[in-house]
């Protein structure tokens, strides 16, 4: 098997190129997201993220922690390109990703036990259903002290934001299934699933991060 040529690697970096996606979003909170995250999970930990988007989150994390393990996933198939093409150019800690689908009965099943699931702006554009298939996955997903990360916007009652209640109806308006989602319900979720009442971190942008923990045995 020969080298590629010059040609041949100057023609796989320009496919690479071309499919990192960027958000701006991210851009914005992805230093803030990989400090926090790269404080919190255990030496050597396997991450499993639940909807990755662009992958730019991942990496920051990944360069912070090149001893961790970080399996991405998506079920848009551009996401995973762009989160593949992040990987090969900055993190070699990030698996390819994979085709993760949390609607489909039965998603989890191939995938082996991790220490932190991470799951980033995701809950409040997809159904309700999303959040229910993530917190069912953590009863068998995560292996001894492991962690759920919850990032994004939340209602909170007369404290919401001003600007979450005007995105949550901005949502609503362009899917009826999606919505900020109240974290009330949220932890009410986790706690059914055997989660602790969540560690709660004020973010930019009137965001949470909401790290659960398995609740103590009595």
């Amino acid at each position: 098997m020969t080298d590629p040529s010059p040609t041949e690697i100057a023609l796989e970096a320009r496919l690479s190129d071309a499919a990192r996606l960027f958000s701006p979003s991210a851009a914005r909170n992805r230093d803030v997201i990989g400090d926090l995250l790269a404080g919190l999970l255990p030496p050597s930990a396997r991450v499993l993220e639940i909807g990755s988007g662009t992958g730019e989150h991942a990496v920051s994390v990944c360069q912070r922690r090149p001893d961790i393990d970080w399996q991405p996933s998506d079920p848009d198939a551009a996401s995973r390109a762009s989160q593949n093409a992040w990987a090969a150019e900055a993190a070699p800690n990030m698996r390819p990703s994979l085709d993760l689908d949390l609607t489909r009965p039965g998603w989890a099943e191939p995938l082996d036990g991790v220490d932190a699931l991470v799951c980033l702006n995701v809950i409040h554009i997809a159904p309700w259903a999303v959040a229910e298939a993530i917190a069912a996955a953590s009863r068998t997903l995560l292996t001894g002290g492991g962690l759920v990360y919850l990032y994004g916007p939340y209602l909170e009652g007369d404290a919401t934001a001003p600007s979450n209640i005007g995105f949550d109806r901005s949502l609503k308006s362009r899917n009826s299934q999606w919505g900020v989602r109240a974290r009330s319900d949220v932890e009410a979720l986790f706690a059914d699933a055997g989660w602790a009442a969540p560690d709660r971190h004020q973010m930019p942008a009137n965001n949470l991060s909401l790290v659960f923990r398995r609740r103590s045995a009595l």
